[in-house]
């Protein structure tokens, strides 16, 4: 019986052979994981008073959040190259316990953001088909999307991530068309209006770090990569250029060719307008929908990510054997359907509550990822790093310090009722991790053994199974 468990385990830890992530495709994979478009950003411009806040927050932001984040993801997804990416980084700079923390808070996170894109996949098509405006229609409709997105991850990561190109281009097309065709009409001195009594600052910063976030997500897929030392760098900075010109250059077209009295009707969904304005009703209804495919590239990207995030997880012995069975396409077939289940039960909330919720949830666990980008160039000056950010100790403190006020600034600002569920949220992981561990200590379930963990060659002195010792 025991030999027949550990051949088990053996199996369950063994990655089965299937294509490997490549740069073109990592890098859609990782515009889905942030952005998918420029969907969701028109609120920057109601919320800012005015296009200048809007445009300037998208040329700011980066410069101190989406940089300095994806710096870190491409030294530290490197230096650790396996699923469970940030997981991994948390678990050897504080140890376990504040490893899984990380990956609940940001499991949870990411569950709650990929919630919001069934629902707003519908929202795009109930205009042209008004019967999903019923729930007897909408409820299997989303239901219906859900399973389907779910089986294509079940497919294989390498079709999700090519998936990710094709539907990059259809989404960003009409933009560029739309852009084209506001060139006459564009008068720059639009771009500088604003109006402070409208500012609203709330819903401004949480606009912005909701499109500019989430550049660590595809280090838990690192395991799945190609040569990840030179593949990730690479791809975070392609992936940092087609995000912000997919921001910049519809928000400029539109806010430059459309009169400043419009500045109060731009919320979600309102580019659909601007194209009709601009080309007609052909452009708009090509932007809608381009804005349901976009929806279901940012299901596809974050859905991969979440479970292969369980999957690292498992690999480490942090939770049961099972999370790392995988499917003969090489797909982590129980994280998948886990996720899944958990963006099931979460889509019924409200879009602004989802956002405030899952805002806070990846901010704290972004603090606990620069603590760790520092303490690791400290506790282990001598890690294998295939990139390394040019800066010396005190300068990833600089780094790391104006992106860390944001979180905190975004974290302040959140409703009394956020910090409310998200303070349940922190006791549960709290809770389940010392449950884990009996479970483990009495052998109610399977973990991966030690000596059957995953053992990178990307960093020499230090692999996934010394992580829990």
């Amino acid at each position: 019986m025991g030999e027949e468990t550990i051949a088990n385990d053996e199996n369950v830890a063994k990655t089965k052979p299937s294509p490997k992530l490549t740069l073109l495709p990592l890098v859609f994979l990782i515009f889905y994981e942030v952005s998918g478009g420029p969907f969701g950003v028109e609120d920057s411009v109601k919320s800012g008073g005015g296009p200048l806040l809007a445009l300037l927050g998208f040329l700011i932001f980066p410069l101190i959040w989406s940089i300095p984040e994806a710096l870190i993801t491409a030294e530290l997804a490197t230096s650790f190259p396996e699923n469970g990416g940030y997981v991994v980084w948390i678990s050897s700079a504080f140890g376990p316990f504040w490893g899984f923390q990380e990956g609940f808070w940001k499991w949870f996170s990411g569950v709650m953001d990929n919630a919001l894109y069934p629902v707003l996949f519908l929202d795009y098509l109930k205009h042209s088909f008004p019967v999903l405006n019923h729930v007897a229609a909408r409820v299997p409709a989303l239901l219906g999307i859900t399973f389907s997105l779910t089986y294509l991850n079940y497919r294989g990561l390498h079709i999700v991530g090519f998936s990710a190109v094709l539907l990059a281009v259809l989404s960003l097309c009409p933009f560029l068309v739309m852009a084209l065709l506001a060139v006459p009409r564009i008068k720059p001195k639009r771009w500088l209006f604003v109006d402070f009594k409208k500012v609203n600052w709330r819903g401004y910063f949480n606009t912005m770090f909701w499109n500019l976030n989430y550049w660590d997500k595809a280090s838990t897929l690192a395991g799945e990569v190609e040569s990840p030392g030179e593949t990730f760098p690479k791809a975070l900075f392609g992936a940092v250029l087609l995000v912000m010109g997919s921001y910049l250059i519809p928000l400029m077209a539109g806010t430059g060719a459309l009169s400043e009295s419009s500045s109060g009707e731009w919320s979600d969904g309102y580019f659909a307008e601007v194209g009709m304005l601009i080309g007609g009703v052909w452009l708009k209804g090509w932007i809608q929908a381009a804005a349901a495919m976009s929806n279901l590239g940012l299901f596809e990207a974050e859905m991969s990510s979440d479970a292969f995030q369980l999957l690292g997880m498992s690999e480490i012995g942090m939770l049961p054997a099972f999370f790392a069975q995988r499917s003969k396409y090489g797909t982590p077939t129980i994280s998948i359907l886990c996720s899944a289940t958990g963006v099931i039960f979460l889509s019924w909330l409200s879009f602004q509550e989802i956002i405030e919720f899952l805002n806070f949830l990846y901010a704290l666990g972004m603090l606990l990822e620069f603590a760790a980008f520092v303490k690791l160039r400290i506790k282990k000056p001598d890690l294998n790093r295939p990139y390394r950010v040019p800066l010396n100790t005190f300068g990833t403190l600089i780094l790391c310090l104006p992106p860390s006020l944001l979180v905190v600034l975004v974290m302040v600002l959140a409703a009394p009722k956020t910090f409310l569920i998200s303070g349940v949220i922190i006791v549960v992981g709290f809770c389940l991790y010392p449950f884990l561990e009996l479970v483990k200590e009495k052998r109610w379930a399977r973990f991966i053994p030690e000596e059957g963990r995953p053992v990178s060659g990307e960093h020499g002195d230090e692999s996934s199974a010394s992580l829990l010792r």
